[in-house]
């Protein structure tokens, strides 16, 4: 799958003529005797993903800036990069509009009335179609509630922080700084990951990929900031050149399944209503093919990959991972 959105944001870049994908590098650390990452490893090899492995006395020289923890493995993933993500949105957006498509924004959704032809309405009005697809995000149990579904869907708030270069530049995307993943961190159970200075000049982005549990209608009341003091942590021993206290702080929802990955089915009582949902913080690089996906279940043709690991029937038994 990621081999085709790969190429699907590339043909967006050229039909648009704009940059949306920055190659970086994904650097993956974890313990070498660990339980992620030997996973990640041997998943990029068998994948025969361009990798390089990074031994301990050279780290320094092709990472700077960046303390290995002893016992932890350190490897390249050369494909990996940045998209730009509001760039992308606004992409797609436009050409969404030049190909005669329509952006209603602003309409909550009062009512959902499944049947032959799909009713949805609206505070403005009522929509008829004979196929809905349904990618709400945190609120997608809510719209599914009027068609009598519920998924065990988690939301969780994550603060998106940023932490300001002690010397600007240190950690750039112009100087060719990587993205990276720590697994199992000495702080935690839980991945931190991070996004080299570029969004905010002389701020990179790093984060915990965890969050806590909220309402999305009521995010502001989730106040918890312990995932900053983990990462507080473990900027203070690993990252030496930033400041160990977060410059900027914003947040963004993720909607989570109970096995991280995706939900791409048609509803089990009405195979006219396509739902797309539970993206559990990695979706949006897959975007262009999900598109894909729920256009070709929409339009009821075969899927043009195998979707069983993201059925809806799989919450009754055991799950794998497609991705």
């Amino acid at each position: 799958m990621m081999d085709e959105s790969y190429r699907l944001w590339a043909e967006l870049e050229k039909e648009a003529g704009v940059k949306l994908h920055s190659r970086t590098g994904l650097l993956v650390l974890g313990p070498e005797n660990g339980r992620d990452y030997p996973r990640y490893k041997q998943t990029l090899q068998r994948s025969r993903v361009p990798t390089v492995l990074l031994r301990r006395e050279e780290f320094s020289q092709h990472i700077p800036n960046f303390n290995l923890t002893d016992g932890d493995g350190a490897l390249v993933d050369t494909t990996a990069g940045v998209l730009y993500a509001d760039k992308a949105l606004r992409t797609i957006q436009r050409l969404f509009q030049l190909r005669g498509g329509e952006i209603k924004d602003g309409q909550k959704v009062s009512d959902i009335s499944p049947g032959p032809v799909v009713t949805v309405t609206t505070a403005t009005g009522a929509y008829r179609t004979k196929s809905l697809v349904i990618t709400a995000g945190p609120w997608v149990n809510s719209l599914l509630a009027f068609t009598g579904l519920g998924l065990p869907l988690k939301v969780e708030k994550i603060n998106v922080c940023y932490w300001r270069e002690k010397v600007p530049g240190s950690y750039s995307i112009h100087k060719r700084f990587p993205c990276f993943i720590q697994v199992e961190p000495l702080e935690s159970k839980h991945h931190i990951y991070g996004l080299p200075s570029n969004e905010y000049p002389g701020l990179m982005k790093v984060c915990y990929h965890v969050g806590k549990d909220t309402d999305p209608d009521e995010r502001d009341r989730q106040t918890d900031r312990s995932d900053i003091e983990i990462l507080q942590r473990y900027i203070s021993r690993c990252m030496p050149g930033l400041v160990p206290v977060p410059a900027v702080v914003e947040s963004c929802l993720y909607t989570t399944t109970p096995d991280t990955h995706f939900v791409l089915d048609r509803h089990p009582t009405h195979s006219n209503i396509v739902i797309g949902a539970g993206f559990s913080g990695h979706g949006f690089k897959f975007g262009p093919l999900v598109g894909k996906i729920l256009y070709e279940l929409s339009m009821g043709q075969v899927p043009s990959h195998d979707l069983t690991p993201f059925k809806i029937s799989r919450f009754q038994g055991p799950s794998k991972s497609a991705l």
